[in-house]
């Protein structure tokens, strides 16, 4: 965006959501955490049961509904127009938290607990309408950045209602502020829904009754059905099992291990929130105008090496650490760089996630998708509790020793995620390539449509245009290529899981000339984008070659646009015929420019070979 990321700041279609969404996590924080303060260190005496066994329970209410109404909410947010159900959802907050503030006055702790599951039950509903409306407001090329300011709002509003709570209850007359504050938020909250854009209803005719247990599993079967966006909301939920594990242990990592006082827990916790926004803000950078996978296995790395680092990071403590003292001991700087990074390969892994979930499902269907991953989100988080009492109870691990066993585990995770959608990996060698070996500049990519079939077709230059194009264009490529190419020891894995569609001359192997045409048609059908490489095979002197007829035959059997491409920049490089056989020589260039130059279409009914030749060359 030529504005930059706070540049969706300033439009109607997205601050008043960002505002909505992130008053909304700011006061379930403020709330939740003024009860469980108030349970633990101001009315402990007058509990029916001791303070644990309500400081558990309030957890429990507040994510139950997350199992019992996210199905439902999934199905409202995909029938009904999402800005009236978003304004629904606030309203119902305001009356809940004018009945909580009557409560946390008179300190009914009951009620509290009640209000509490109600609190839950309203961010049940808020959550799939959240992030379906998003996709509808939002450009395709404004989505990378709006999913990372919404995560970034929400965890810095995580972090501030948890430290206003904090600071509220400890004053003399603190729960009277916090019952005032709850209640401010709910109304500014619903202020700033009513300036929410309509957004339509992506599927009036959709049935809605009220059945969670069967509605839950019917939403799990239809996430299913799209194995990528399946697998994404699995390492979205993965990421919630990190952070909740993380979270949880905050503080008796900093009492038993840093010696801490109670104060130093706020900045671990801001540590971590503050790395989550700052990775967020770094994934929009990175990313660009389009979905960047490959920063989906750089979080993972980067989640692994500081996860397992911070275990080999707890200094050796001997008196009690105050705030100041804390952050002015040389020691505890691993700590704090090893939390922050957490949180920032955090931010890189979770927003591209996000975002393909939303991208890459049916509006039809996109709001009780998202459902699907709330609720396994929750389920996630439940188990991360479980998991943690085993490893620390009956195992006996120490806390550090956790953390290592959660980055062992993320890397598990990760392999066999990718391992699942190569599509990750395919696109974290892209990226590496495009921001390693050369300066990749694309020009005309707003050219590409969003969607519909259409081929591109470029010039021939060296083993990585491909990998070069497919990481300029915004849509997933099928590339048509030779099938010794294909075949490369090196390369083939990545070739395969692109779904390489092999060719070569009939005289050759006439059937996989054939099949090839087949299957491009088919592609095309499927309103796939399909690349091809006219000349037939790379350039041994830099100079185009003469365009076989193929590309008239492909458009003859579909007729569909054909968008020229030029590739600038690659003709000398290591993995081009420059001076000798390509990949025989030691590289003698790196970080050199590569231009993607791109086209306006040629018709269908205008596309000849020897035109499309002549257009190539003049771009060169």
């Amino acid at each position: 965006m030529k504005n930059g990321i706070f540049g969706l700041l300033k439009l109607r279609q997205f601050l008043p959501y960002f505002c909505t969404q992130a008053l909304g996590a700011m006061n379930d924080n403020v709330y939740k955490n003024s009860l469980l303060l108030l349970v633990a260190f101001i009315a402990p005496q007058a509990l029916p049961v001791s303070s644990d066994l309500i400081i558990n329970l309030a957890a429990g209410l507040f994510i139950l509904p997350f199992f019992l109404f996210s199905a439902h909410a999934g199905l409202l947010a995909d029938k009904y127009e999402k800005s009236k159900l978003i304004r629904a959802v606030k309203w119902c907050e305001l009356i809940i938290m004018l009945i909580a503030a009557w409560a946390l006055i008179s300190q009914a702790i009951i009620p509290l607990l009640l209000l509490l599951f109600l609190m839950g039950t309203q961010s049940a509903y808020f959550g799939p309408v959240k992030y379906a409306l998003l996709p509808q407001h939002l450009k395709p090329d404004q989505l990378v950045q709006g999913n990372a300011l919404v995560e970034m709002g929400t965890f810095l509003a995580i972090l501030i209602g948890t430290l206003i709570a904090g600071v509220l209850i400890g004053l003399e007359n603190g729960v009277q502020y916090a019952a005032i504050l709850i209640v401010g938020l709910s109304i500014l909250g619903l202020i700033a829904a009513h300036f929410i854009p309509k957004a339509r209803a992506a599927n009036e005719n959709l049935k809605v009754s009220f059945n969670p247990f069967m509605q839950s599993v019917q939403i799990l079967k239809a996430a299913k059905q799209n194995r990528a966006v399946f697998l994404s909301i699995m390492g979205i939920s993965w990421f919630w099992f990190l952070g909740a594990t993380y979270l949880t242990q905050f503080p008796n990592f900093a009492r038993i291990y840093l010696v801490a006082e109670p104060e130093v827990v706020s900045v671990l916790l801001a540590l971590f929130s503050i790395g989550i926004g700052l990775g967020s803000l770094l994934c929009s950078r990175l990313s660009g105008e389009h979905i960047e996978l490959g920063l989906v296995p750089i979080g993972s790395i980067g989640l692994t090496v500081f996860g397992a680092h911070l275990m080999f990071a707890v200094p050796d403590i001997n008196s009690t650490q105050s705030l100041f003292s804390f952050l002015q001991n040389s020691d505890n700087w691993a700590v704090i760089i090893d939390l922050t990074l957490i949180g920032l390969f955090g931010g890189l892994y979770i927003v591209p996630l996000y975002t393909m979930v939303q991208s890459r499902t049916a509006e039809a269907k996109r709001a009780q998708v998202i459902a699907a991953n709330n609720i396994l989100n929750a389920i996630f988080m439940v188990v991360s509790a479980v998991f943690a009492i085993v490893c620390l109870t009956i195992i006996e691990l120490s806390i550090p020793q956790l953390f290592l066993t959660l980055a062992l585990m993320n890397t598990a995770v990760a392999i066999f995620i990718y391992y699942q959608v190569p599509e990750f990996t395919l696109r974290l060698m892209i990226w590496l390539l495009s921001h390693s070996m050369y300066r990749v500049k694309t020009r005309g990519k707003s050219l590409i449509p969003r969607q519909g079939a259409v081929v591109l077709a470029a010039n021939h230059v060296s083993y990585v245009d491909a990998l070069i194009l497919a990481g300029a264009c915004p849509r997933p490529v099928r590339f048509v290529m030779d099938k010794s190419i294909s075949e490369m020891s090196v390369l083939k894995y990545f070739f395969k899981h692109a779904k390489v569609i092999p060719i070569c001359p009939p005289n050759q192997d006439r059937q996989t000339y054939d099949d090839a045409f087949i299957q491009i048609q088919a592609a095309l059908d499927n309103d796939e984008v399909i690349c091809i490489f006219p000349e037939g095979r790379l350039t041994k002197d830099g100079q185009l070659s003469v365009f076989k007829k193929g590309i008239e035959r492909i458009i003859a059997n579909k007729p569909v646009p054909v968008i020229p491409i030029a590739l600038k920049g690659l003709w000398g490089s290591f993995f081009s015929h420059k001076n000798g056989r390509a990949l025989t020589k030691w590289p003698g260039r790196f970080w050199s420019k590569v231009e993607v130059e791109i086209a306006p279409s040629v018709p269908p009914q205008q596309v000849n070979a020897a035109q499309l030749q002549q257009k190539i060359e003049s771009m060169l």
